[in-house]
């Protein structure tokens, strides 16, 4: 993977070490899998509205592209191949990266899973119409260089979704719980 400002290397081992368990419903990313329903229809309904799609059909999103940054194990990507976006996941963690290749592999999903970052891939000229960065700039070692590259990954039109959580431990763990 290449070289990124925005690159944590003590988050990505982080992640990294539990990348086993992105699957597991009862595990490490519970809060996740519990919330993962009502986000997936709050993106769904809005990027319907967004690009005149009917949100209702099986896959209203066909010849739509989307990235989904710091995808983890692959939780929203799938979802949303399935509507039919051509998704792409993208990931600092090798081992995350394994795990979401694995998974969508089993699931017959096809989707470009990269070990990369949002400025390699800007770097790359890539575009997409929606991109996806949900709970990935508090991870983030230099939000200066990530925000523009993350903004140079939308398509003119594009969508783009944002979903952040705080730092401050307590704020964090009210996210989760709540989650």
């Amino acid at each position: 993977m290449a070289d990124s400002a925005s690159i944590d290397a003590q988050e990505v081992a982080k992640f990294s070490a539990i990348a086993a368990e992105w699957w597991d419903p009862a595990g490490k990313f519970a809060p996740l899998h519990k919330f993962n329903p009502v986000r997936l229809a709050f993106i769904r309904a809005e990027a319907a509205r967004h690009f005149g799609r009917d949100g209702r059909s099986l896959r209203p999103f066909e010849r739509l592209s989307l990235l989904d940054i710091g995808c983890g194990g692959g939780l929203l990507a799938e979802p949303m191949a399935r509507l039919g976006f051509a998704v792409t996941g993208a990931d600092a963690s090798e081992r995350n990266i394994g795990t979401a290749r694995a998974h969508a592999a089993q699931s017959g999903l096809i989707i470009d899973y990269r070990a990369t970052s949002a400025e390699s891939l800007a770097a790359e000229g890539l575009a997409f119409d929606v991109v996806l960065n949900m709970e990935v700039v508090e991870h983030v070692s230099d939000v200066s260089a990530y925000r523009p590259a993350c903004r140079r990954l939308v398509k003119p039109g594009g969508l783009t979704f944002v979903a952040p959580l705080n730092k401050p431990l307590k704020r964090l763990a009210l996210a989760k719980i709540g989650a």
